[in-house]
């Protein structure tokens, strides 16, 4: 009882650390802005994630068509996200299909996606599976060469990018993570808490084993960029060296990196065979966001979206190959990235839906015992509720 009393006082401090962060976003959600510059999609699939689904298709295309999927970070909207770091605006620019999947207050109050929990970021289960399935439909939808998707993502839809690239590396060519944790770093709440305020060590094969366990996947596996701010009191930044420490293991390299500044901030690169394989961007002085330079490359500067002088959306959009630079392609995929996943084939798992800081569960009634003996989860389920970090049985 007096660990169980330790955990619920580390879960009370935890969380309002967390409030406290998220407390001057209450009342605005980012830039202001209608969602009329996005489209929204329903029937994408069989949706366990119970996701919104929203797209942004340029004026002009070109024959071969690029796909980037965009996550939104907590308190934010799709729409509010696109208008703060300007895809939009690169899309048109460069030509690329756009898609925002969205979270709901339904699924988490605070809008995180829940890449903390095994029933939303394994392959085939809840909002990794509604992701995926919206990938699927705009493929169809828009003629997408399927060696060209990528994604990425902020702080929750940071780290469920990561979560996205571990299950399904073979859909995508590249990702990006920005104030984001490495796949594995969590399986329920406390350890969400932990991963983010204090970071998790492991060894870089044990983030790589994370990695190979969530598919059957033997590569080639996707190439990652990560930013992070030195002063993200959110997110520790140990957690971006967690992800570069588990992405170079799952792509076995061991060479040191090459070192350049880009637009006044240090960057490290890993390469192979002239490719851009992995690659770090440490944004000095600055807290947790997404950098932007707003006066080259858009994006509106707000809550978590942060005027640095550096565009994450640009240069994200350069790694993925993009924007015409000279960047080396990734190598022509396994023949299982050319197999369109078909949703009714699929095993949907139900899952339980615990919310980051309101939990809604199905618990027993608090007291109740079961042959005589007392029932611990209902004394765990007390001991939360109240502390505040679950809402009453109903």
């Amino acid at each position: 009882m007096r660990k169980l009393g330790q955990t619920i006082a580390a879960l009370a401090r935890h969380r309002r650390h967390w409030s406290t962060l998220l407390q001057s976003t209450t009342a605005k959600h980012g830039p202001a802005g209608a969602a009329t510059h996005l489209t929204e999609l329903t029937g994408f699939g069989s949706n366990p994630g119970a996701l919104r689904m929203f797209t942004y298709v340029p004026k002009k295309l070109p024959r071969a068509r690029a796909l980037v999927v965009v996550l939104h970070g907590c308190t934010q909207s799709a729409a509010s996200y696109d208008l703060g770091v300007g895809w939009s605006t690169l899309a048109e620019r460069y030509g690329f299909v756009l898609l925002f999947p969205e979270q709901t207050p339904a699924n988490n109050p605070k809008t995180c996606f829940n890449w903390f929990l095994a029933g939303d970021t394994a392959r085939g289960r809840g909002e990794a599976l509604s992701i995926r399935q919206m990938i699927e439909k705009t493929i169809g939808a828009h003629g997408i060469d399927r060696t060209q998707v990528f994604i990425t993502g902020l702080s929750a839809g940071g780290a469920m990018t990561a979560a996205m690239l571990a299950a399904y590396p073979e859909a995508f060519a590249a990702g990006a993570i920005i104030a984001g944790l490495p796949y594995g770093s969590a399986s329920n709440v406390q350890e969400a808490f932990e991963s983010m305020f204090q970071g998790r060590p492991r060894s870089a094969k044990e983030w790589g084993d994370k990695v190979r366990r969530a598919s059957r996947h033997h590569g080639p596996w996707p190439r990652v960029s990560v930013w992070h701010g030195d002063l993200d009191a959110t997110v520790k930044p140990a957690n971006a060296d967690g992800l570069v420490a588990q992405w170079r293991d799952v792509h076995g390299i061991d060479a040191a990196p090459a070192e350049d500044m880009v637009d006044g901030y240090p960057r490290k690169v890993w390469r192979r065979d002239g490719l851009d394989v992995v690659e770090s961007y440490t944004i000095t002085g600055m807290a947790h966001g997404t950098p932007l330079a707003t006066d080259t490359h858009g994006g509106t500067a707000g809550p978590f979206l942060l005027e640095t002088g550096i565009s994450s959306s640009y240069h994200i959009a350069k790694f993925f190959g993009l924007t015409g630079e000279a960047r080396l392609s990734e190598p022509v995929r396994q023949e299982t990235m050319r197999t369109p996943l078909v949703p009714d084939q699929v095993e949907i798992i139900p899952d339980e839906r615990v919310e980051i800081l309101d939990a809604k569960t199905d618990e027993p009634k608090i007291g109740a015992k079961h042959d005589g003996a007392i029932d611990v989860m209902a004394i765990i389920t007390k001991a939360l509720t109240s502390a505040g970090l679950m809402k009453p049985p109903a």
